[in-house]
């Protein structure tokens, strides 16, 4: 059958799909959990699942009695009866985050060995549970927050960073929980998967250090508060170190590799021959896009490095370096879509979709967007110029001028981004 526009449309979105289903909280929640135990469970969490996984525990442990509190993104909240939901904000901590991180810390304070405290984490926990270290802000906390978002700064890094300006996360939520039991179900939303990433790492040992930290915002050229830049200086009460959490336990229960494994089943099944590139993909959003319009090229002229028709999959987490210049709309899925259209120069039966599975590319209403060999065509004859968005960062005015943004609303899971690229 051939792959007409409809047909691939169709298809994409239905990749996207399939990979956000593949990491609902209440389809694979309830396999992870642990016997039921003999003391009390207390839950916490923090992120943008955190709700929807909580009540996924609510519903797997109808007879068990449960207590606790959990943070998520305003808006992604769901109806629970035994585990209190809070709201905060997020890519940036407000006085809310703050609020519930000495909520969730109360929670876990006082319990015994007999005890246990489920720690459901998701991407996002940064934001949302954020307790300033002593002598620091939530002020203080927001200005190095922003600063980091627009200078390009991995995952990673503003993590290692967030955690040392923290009194939860890096693993003091998990020491503050001893010695009763503590077990993490996890969702990655971070390249490599790495629990120390995820959220901050509240409930594992933090291998990195205040030197670290301080480097990072140098390497950036970032100047911090200067209580943020003396507390770094000072270097003490240095995050839990491997081996200093025997009582802690973490489990990941969806990954982005899961997701696209998900995406590639739902491929073969169209028939077509799946690739999946890498799951942790990193670097500047337009230059990621150069490169993969680079092997759509190479499939679809010379069949490597797999012959057509085949779909590329990729997952991780791009960056946008907004610099000094004016910045529109758009994410850093999008801006690597429109980078991509670029690149491929409107070459015929190439078809590609890209988006955050959370739901919201950016900040903004869509979770990405989809491209077609005419995109480029459409947006000059509606008065748009593809280069001149790019370099403004507009890429969002520009897809939800053609129709083609993707929204789902907030998906309540996250697996970081995925990008399907459809050469026929």
């Amino acid at each position: 059958m051939a792959w007409d526009e409809p047909r691939a449309r169709k298809l994409l979105r239905a990749l996207f799909d399939g990979a956000i289903a593949s990491a609902n909280p209440r389809q694979i929640l309830a396999r992870h959990l642990p016997p039921k135990p003999k003391g009390r469970v207390v839950v916490v969490g923090a992120g943008k699942s955190a709700a929807v996984m909580a009540a996924a525990v609510e519903e797997a442990w109808p007879d068990v009695p449960l207590e606790g509190v959990v943070v998520t993104r305003y808006g992604h909240a769901v109806p629970t009866k035994r585990i209190r939901v809070l709201e905060a904000g997020h890519p940036v901590p407000d006085a809310q985050s703050e609020n519930a991180a000495r909520q969730i810390l109360a929670a876990v304070r006082g319990l015994s060995p007999e005890d246990l405290v489920l720690a459901l984490i998701s991407g996002g926990g940064s934001a949302l549970m954020a307790l300033p270290a002593p002598g620091l802000t939530l002020a203080d906390k927001q200005a190095v927050n922003r600063a980091l978002l627009a200078s390009g700064a991995t995952i990673t890094e503003m993590n290692t960073v967030r955690k040392h300006l923290s009194a939860i996360k890096g693993g003091r939520l998990a020491a503050a929980a001893a010695p009763a039991r503590l077990l993490s179900l996890a969702i990655s939303d971070v390249p490599g998967d790495d629990p120390a990433v995820i959220a901050s790492g509240p409930t594992v040992p933090d291998p990195t250090t205040f030197a670290e930290a301080r480097a990072i915002l140098a390497r950036y050229g970032i100047t911090p508060p200067p209580a943020v830049a003396a507390h770094l200086a000072a270097a003490q009460d240095e995050t839990p170190k491997p081996g200093s959490l025997p009582h802690a336990e973490f489990r990941l229960i969806a990954t982005p590799m899961m997701a696209l494994a998900a995406a590639a089943e739902i491929a073969r099944g169209q028939g077509l021959v799946p690739l999946i590139l890498g799951d942790a993909l990193e670097g500047e959003a337009r230059e990621m896009g150069i490169v993969f319009a680079g092997i759509a090229h190479c499939v679809r002229r010379h069949g490597h490095p797999l012959a057509p028709p085949a779909v590329l999959l990729s997952g991780g987490e791009t960056t946008v370096s907004i610099g000094s210049g004016p910045a529109g709309r758009g994410g850093r899925n999008m801006e690597f879509l429109l980078s991509l259209a670029i690149a491929l120069a409107e070459a015929p039966a190439i078809w590609a979709v890209a988006g955050d599975t959370d739901g919201i590319d950016g900040t903004d209403d869509a979770a990405g967007a989809i491209i077609t060999p005419d995109s480029l065509a459409r947006a000059r004859a509606l008065g748009l110029d593809p280069r001149a968005v790019l370099a403004s960062h507009d890429s969002y005015t520009l897809f939800q001028a053609l129709g083609d943004l993707i929204c789902t609303g907030p998906t309540l899971t996250n697996v970081n981004d995925m990008r399907a690229i459809l050469i026929a």
